[in-house]
Order: structure tokens, then C-alpha cells, then sequence
């Protein structure tokens, strides 16, 4: 593989991901594995698309369909690490940027993304919870 110097201004060529700096500034979130971190990313990514594709629940909020199978492809690891990286991220597992949703045998689990809020207000501020039953059957 050959790779090329960049001329300009062709950094504005390519495709990155968004990595919030909130993941390595604040005390709390600093603690998350790199594979963690970058997840979200990912899925922060993916968010955009569900949009796109008009995949929200009764009460307006986008969600994404990712499974453990789409985390150990695009990250390149096994089933005990994606599942180690989605509970670091869950609300009720760990720091609570997603809520993973499982929505029965056969049916797909949805993860709701959640915004990163200000570190100033992330100790008093509280997401409610999605219910299996808000969710459009997409």
C-alpha cells in the first residue's frame, strides 16, 4: 500500500469521523477504552443516516440499527470485546451514551445515540428511557 503526501488544501477531501474532545478532557468520559471512544464515533455517524432514513420512535428521537455482528466487522475485533465496548457505553452497564434496546427473539436491537452534553450540567441532567413500545417497526 502506497500512501500520498497532501498538497493544500486536500485534507478537505477526505472523510473522517467525528471523535468528541469532551472524550479526552472530561474526568469521567477520559476513563472509556479507546475501542469505546471510537464506537460511539462510529455510531454518532450512523445517526446521521437513520435521520436521513426517517428511523425515529413515537416520541421524535432517532435511533440506529448495529449489531454486535456490524461492531466486530467495522472494528475488527470478536463478539467478547464488542460487547465489552457496547456495555461501556450503555446507560445501564456503563457511562450511559446509549441505550441499547433489545426488542425480542428475531427483531433487531435499536440503540438510541445520545448527545454529549456540557460537563457543567452532565451531573443533574437525566434522559428518559425508551420503551420497546415507542419504537416504529422498521
Amino acid at each position: 500500500m502506497k500512501f500520498e503526501y497532501f498538497y493544500g488544501n486536500e485534507t478537505d477531501e477526505a472523510i473522517f469521523y467525528r471523535v468528541p474532545k469532551v472524550f479526552f478532557t472530561s474526568p469521567k468520559l477520559r476513563e472509556l477504552s479507546d475501542g469505546a471512544k471510537l464506537l460511539y464515533s462510529l455510531m454518532l455517524d450512523r445517526v446521521s443516516l437513520s435521520v436521513k432514513n426517517g428511523w425515529f420512535d413515537d416520541n421524535g428521537r432517532a435511533f440506529i440499527k448495529f449489531t454486535i455482528e456490524d461492531v466486530t466487522s467495522i472494528m475488527n475485533c470478536g463478539k467478547g470485546k464488542a460487547v465489552k465496548m457496547i456495555d461501556e457505553l450503555d446507560s445501564e452497564k456503563g457511562c450511559g451514551l446509549i441505550d441499547h434496546i433489545k426488542l425480542g427473539q428475531g427483531r433487531a436491537a435499536v440503540i438510541f445515540v445520545k448527545r454529549i452534553i456540557s460537563e457543567d450540567n452532565d451531573e443533574t441532567f437525566t434522559y428518559p428511557k425508551p420503551k420497546k413500545d415507542s419504537l416504529i417497526s422498521k
